[in-house]
């Protein structure tokens, strides 16, 4: 596997159903949103991305969208390895809405997400093959919970992910830890398939948008 992403969205509605609709994008809507996010920074324009190519911008650098019912947003400042502690700035944006972060990179095989409803932390979890669980607060969501019941467990050489996590990292103190099992990065794709309708990698969804068509406005701030 060899994706990457930091993104966090905004939703009053089935994010999957929006993105399968490929709506247009409203640009003056989506400048404000990131001025109102970026109040002291000045916002350069640069070249239009789209979800397929602009999943992990460079620090210094977002992609956004807001469209009807939805909002997204690609910034280096969601690849954070404990989700609860997003700045507060980016919950208040969501106004009542529905927030997620989810964030993965492949080269080190960490991935995380999180889920906000009228402002309060539902779900976050976070782990990686070398530093365990980083963060694990609220109930698992669905889609985890083959992972957590043993059905989704490497096997024969990837069996190997199992002996890197056998530690749990709570608050900078590390616990003895039954291990994880399984590949985070694919933990990753299904939570992008259950929460957004795509993946990066692996099998899409028979009805998956196509993220070539989902553009985005590409801002530097300096």
């Amino acid at each position: 596997m060899g994706a990457k992403d930091w993104m966090i969205m905004y939703a009053d509605t089935d994010v999957a159903g929006v993105l399968r609709r490929h709506p247009p994008i409203d640009r003056a809507a989506t400048r404000a949103l990131v001025a109102r996010l970026h109040p002291d920074t000045s916002l350069i324009p640069i070249a239009d991305g789209t979800l397929a190519d602009q999943s992990n911008p460079e620090d210094g650098t977002v992609y956004a969208g807001v469209y009807p019912g939805l909002t997204v947003l690609l910034t280096e400042e969601a690849a954070h390895d404990r989700p609860s502690r997003l700045s507060q700035r980016f919950i208040d944006e969501a106004r009542g809405r529905k927030v997620y972060l989810h964030a993965m990179h492949s080269v080190v095989g960490w991935f995380a997400y999180a889920v906000w409803e009228n402002g309060a932390l539902q779900r976050s979890l976070s782990l990686s093959p070398d530093d365990g669980i980083l963060e694990r607060i609220g109930d698992p969501l669905p889609f985890e919970q083959p992972y957590w019941a043993g059905e989704r467990a490497e096997e024969g050489d990837d069996a190997a992910w199992a002996e890197f996590t056998k530690f749990v990292v709570v608050e900078g103190a590390t616990k003895a830890a039954q291990p994880f099992d399984f590949n985070p990065l694919e933990l990753g794709e299904d939570a992008l398939s259950a929460l957004f309708g795509f993946v990066y990698e692996g099998t899409p969804p028979d009805d998956a948008p196509d993220l070539e068509r989902i553009v985005l406005a590409g801002y530097r701030l300096s």
